[in-house]
């Protein structure tokens, strides 16, 4: 299933330093409801509505009432998110909605206008860096407790002027809730990461599997067939030439190679369904099928082999042996599984050819294969003509695999 990221959703938490503000595209932050941040700003609205006097069309009724609107518009544009407002925007807006709400405390005969300073105080922690933040909290407090101090106003007589120097305290619930935002997002984009980098991995476990597959595939089928396939076709070549003991022998190892490469089926269905077969049993069965018995020659001290380094290894053999029949047909083969301390080394040597080989090339894609193996397990391939030593003249393919 494709990897979707979540439609981006308001956030907020229910406290006056919440604030809906978030990055376009973020995931919402578990246990932030949007819906409490309405219903308290809607109900600081409301209250402020319902008992915030005097409110009218002249005189200090107006200037309430203008007061009283700018408030609640500081107030409700909490909702804006982050990634629409500049800081610089937001500095602007919560200075004006401080210096607003001030001035709703020493005009108005109430003290409902307080709870305005009271959650805009509480946001700027949330919503500015904490130097500014901290800056503005003590303008709300100088302001608020400067109106009810120095009595500017009918505000004084219900509220004591110490509770409007406290009026920027909120701002430290702001920038605990701001942290708090901050951690919990980064703990999301980092789930998310792994989440994605999992996927990838996956992604890319499955094409190198599908590339073994394709290559145990390649090993069986086309190796198999094309071996069928030049016996089938000399046979033909034969018939026009009556030498019928010929035909019979090539239509004879034509259904030597059908048994083999049965044989070579079921080894890879062995291998795709991770079965461990026995190393050395399984080398001496398949020289044994391809007409080389007490061809296998073991040095070292025999170790068990991980199951992946076998497959590979047999798969390497198999394309290696087939490659000898098809272009050194009737050369010995030899084959060597080598145990060292650090390393499992095998190594196919056919001599060369004692009959005319048909014509045709293979896929070009065999010591491809054999090398991609070798890689998987981190070792090293080597295939090509022996140039001295008793051996000089054969053919060699040498895999080596680290222990």
């Amino acid at each position: 299933m494709p990897y979707r990221r979540p439609v981006p959703a308001e956030e907020s938490v229910p406290s006056p330093g919440d604030d809906s503000g978030r990055g376009a595209g973020a995931r919402p932050v578990p246990g932030h409801d949007p819906r409490v941040q309405w219903v308290v700003s809607l109900a600081v609205v409301v209250a402020g509505i319902l008992t915030i006097r005097p409110m009218g069309f002249s005189g200090r009724g107006l200037a309430v009432a203008l007061l009283f609107a700018v408030n609640s518009a500081a107030l409700l544009a909490r909702r804006l998110p982050e990634h629409r407002v500049s800081p610089r925007l937001a500095l602007v807006w919560l200075t004006l909605g401080v210096v607003a709400a001030a001035a709703l405390i020493g005009l108005s005969s109430s003290g409902t206008g307080y709870l305005f300073a009271f959650f805009i105080a509480g946001h700027i922690g949330y919503r500015l860096e904490t130097r500014p933040a901290l800056v503005l909290a003590g303008l709300c407090s100088l302001l608020c407790g400067a109106v009810l101090y120095l009595r500017l106003g009918p505000g004084h007589e219900l509220l004591p002027w110490m509770l409007g120097v406290a009026a920027g305290a909120p701002v430290v619930i702001g920038i605990v809730n701001r942290s708090q935002r901050q951690a919990v997002r980064a703990a999301i984009e980092a789930a998310e990461s792994a989440e994605r980098a999992a996927r990838a991995e996956a992604r890319t476990a499955v094409l190198t599997e599908r590339g073994r597959i394709a290559r145990d595939v390649h090993d069986v089928l086309a190796h198999s067939l094309a071996g069928i396939n030049m016996q089938l076709e000399l046979a033909d070549a034969l018939i026009d030439t009556g030498d019928l003991e010929k035909v019979r022998e090539a239509h004879s190892k034509a259904h030597g190679l059908v048994k083999e490469s049965l044989k070579q089926a079921q080894w890879t269905v062995h291998a795709l369904r991770e079965d461990a077969l026995p190393l050395r049993e399984t080398l001496t069965a398949m020289l044994a099928s391809s007409g080389h018995r007490d061809a296998l020659t073991v040095t070292g001290t025999v170790r068990e082999v991980p199951a992946q380094a076998v497959q590979h290894l047999l798969r390497i053999a198999q394309e290696a042996l087939t490659n000898a029949a098809r272009h050194a047909p009737g050369g010995a083969v030899a084959m060597e599984l080598a145990f060292a301390p650090a390393s499992t080394a095998l190594r196919i040597r056919n001599r060369p050819a004692t009959r005319r080989a048909a014509p045709g090339t293979g896929s070009g894609m065999g010591l491809i294969g054999m090398r991609e193996r070798v890689a998987l397990l981190g070792g090293t391939l080597a295939a090509g003509p022996v140039t001295e030593g008793p051996h000089q003249g054969d053919w060699q393919v040498e895999a080596v695999i680290p222990q």
